[in-house]
Parts: structure tokens; C-alpha cells; sequence
């Protein structure tokens, strides 16, 4: 049995860029996103974002799910990883990430995203966890990297 392949469905995608059209407060944008994902796709876990606040440290911004973390240096998890090297993580199994921080005992895989605004500024991660392991694919966080750097694109900070 092969990976489900979470293909953002357009319709949600059309939702998410009709809701933030013109905006350029990062805060709302990420508030948006977070809540039309983890309502719309089924297997999510967790789905939020994690803002740079400091030199090498992310502290939690909106959120669905249950508590997350609530600061992550960039030294640390999956989420630290993506800022520190400033690439998306796909891990299958959690529990097979070095250093991976349990946020949630019921998450198995996870998918972090690094946002940047138009100057190429990170200004936080993405992050999606599923109580399912290998539940993400490559097309999954390219389709949501795509939709990220287009609603990030007017924030300045």
C-alpha cells in the first residue's frame, strides 16, 4: 500500500487565497491557514506555526490541535531543523528523528514548512503533524510551499 497523497484539493486552495487576498498581516495569514487545513484535511493531527521571535529561537503562533511546544530553538525537532537549515522536513516516523521533540505522543509523522516573505526574510515554520506514519509526500509540501510563499509574499516581518 502506497502513501496517501494529500493533493491540497483546489477548492481549498481557492478558500485560503480568497481569504487572505490583499492581506499583510502575518498573524491572520497564519491564523487562516492553520484553521482551513486542519479542518479540510482529514489525518491531520496538528497543523500551526511557529513565528521566529529571536536569533535561532521559534516560539508557537496560531494553531489547530492540541497544545503545542511553546518555544522550539532552532537547534531542537523537526521545527528547528527547517529554520535552522531553512528547508522543508518530511519525516515518515517521528520516532526515527533524531532529536525530535514529543510535543504529542500521537504524532507519527510530520511535515514542516519554512515561510519567508517576499525578501527572502524566514519568518516562522508550518508545521503538520498525523497520528498516521508516512502520511506526507514530496507533492504534499511542495503544492503547500508553493501556497505559503504566495501569501507570505506582502509581509514585511
Amino acid at each position: 500500500m502506497g502513501k496517501k497523497c494529500l493533493s491540497v484539493p483546489a477548492d481549498l486552495m481557492a478558500r485560503i487565497y480568497a481569504l487572505c487576498e490583499d492581506e499583510d498581516d502575518l498573524i491572520a495569514i497564519m491564523a487562516t491557514v492553520s484553521a482551513e487545513l486542519f479542518q479540510a484535511v482529514e489525518g491531520f493531527d496538528w497543523v500551526g506555526f511557529y513565528r521566529v521571535v529571536a536569533p535561532n529561537l521559534l516560539k508557537v503562533g496560531p494553531y489547530q490541535g492540541g497544545h503545542g511546544c511553546l518555544v522550539i530553538p532552532f537547534d531542537q525537532g523537526v521545527c528547528g531543523a527547517a529554520a535552522r537549515y531553512k528547508t522543508i522536513q518530511l519525516v515518515d516516523d517521528v520516532d526515527g528523528f533524531e532529536g525530535h521533540i514529543a510535543c504529542s505522543s500521537s504524532t507519527k509523522s510530520e511535515l514542516v514548512i519554512p515561510c519567508f516573505n517576499q525578501s527572502g526574510h524566514l519568518l516562522g515554520v508550518l508545521d503538520i503533524d498525523s497520528d498516521q506514519p508516512h502520511f506526507f509526500t514530496w507533492q504534499d509540501a511542495d503544492q503547500l510551499d508553493q501556497m505559503l510563499r504566495q501569501l507570505f509574499q506582502n509581509v514585511s516581518s
